[in-house]
């Protein structure tokens, strides 16, 4: 069966509940299709207000700035924390947060993970319904190599364009029920918002939902499946402008990601940077 697949690279297919899937698939066509990630690398943060509040529906933007430093985002940290929002760390220490949106599995997790073995760094994967339903046996895998699992929505919608918190929340928790239904654990709290799309009601709902939202403060455009970047445009990038305290998006679906990603975290490592996981943002 082809599958039809978002610009996220996220499976466009029913799932549980046909008639309820449906619909809201039809509402990710209208609201969220060909918004998805394609400017979130050259976004200048433009759309925060000199006090720095949130605008109503947006799209997470990065500017950057000199080489190895933080970029700027469409809100400062400081309004972000306010919701329990984040979306970079502390500028003095050269750690790095690595996390990767899974949307569905064509045969590139499993190297990420060896890859992770290996060095010993855990991060944390954004799934959603699709990944549980078509990929349990991995989802298992990551738990019990001891990485976190988040909340990338069940269907991943534009989540800005739902107004009501029982939609919300029926998004959130369906992703949480089937991933304790797979390894009988609990969904580690930590909500990544679909295409970057996110609204200050967005940010409130998920805090009120107990969930700390992760934006990122480096990615690549490695969604693609017919157009994957080579090694030499993806080190460009997660080399050049990897920088102190970094939440590094990647996607699971990528061959360029599972094939360079022993290498890529080898040289990090000689660049001076350690690894850490999401909690340090929830203490």
């Amino acid at each position: 069966m082809k599958i039809a697949l978002d610009k996220d690279g996220v499976a466009l297919k029913e799932l549980k509940k046909p008639a309820f899937a449906a619909a809201l698939l039809l509402a990710a066509f209208f609201f969220g299709r060909g918004v998805a990630y394609v400017n979130f690398e050259e976004t200048a943060g433009a759309s925060v207000a000199s006090d720095g509040v949130i605008m109503s529906a947006e799209n997470w933007g990065l500017g950057f700035g000199a080489e190895g430093s933080q970029p700027t985002g469409n809100a400062t940290t400081d309004k972000l924390q306010e919701y329990d929002a984040h979306y970079v760390g502390d500028s003095s220490e050269k750690v790095i947060y690595l996390t990767f949106d899974a949307g569905y599995e064509n045969g590139n997790t499993a190297p990420i993970l060896d890859a992770l073995k290996k060095h010993n760094v855990s991060a944390t994967f954004f799934v959603v319904g699709h990944y549980l339903e078509s990929a349990p046996d991995l989802v298992k895998r990551m738990v019990e190599e001891g990485h976190s699992v988040g909340n990338h929505t069940y269907h991943h919608l534009d989540m800005s364009a739902i107004a009501s918190k029982e939609s919300f929340q029926k998004e959130m928790d369906d992703v949480a029920s089937l991933f304790k239904e797979i390894t009988g654990e609990e969904l580690t709290m930590y909500y990544r918002p679909p295409q970057g799309k996110y609204s200050t009601e967005n940010l409130k709902m998920a805090k009120e939902l107990g969930y700390h939202t992760f934006f990122w403060s480096l990615a690549y455009v490695d969604w693609y499946q017919d157009k994957q970047p080579s090694k030499e445009e993806a080190f460009d990038k997660l080399v050049g402008r990897i920088h102190p305290g970094a939440i590094v998006l990647l996607h699971s679906t990528s061959q360029t990601n599972g094939e360079i990603m022993d290498e890529l975290l080898t040289k990090w490592e000689e660049m001076g940077y350690t690894f850490r996981t999401l909690e340090d943002f929830v203490k």
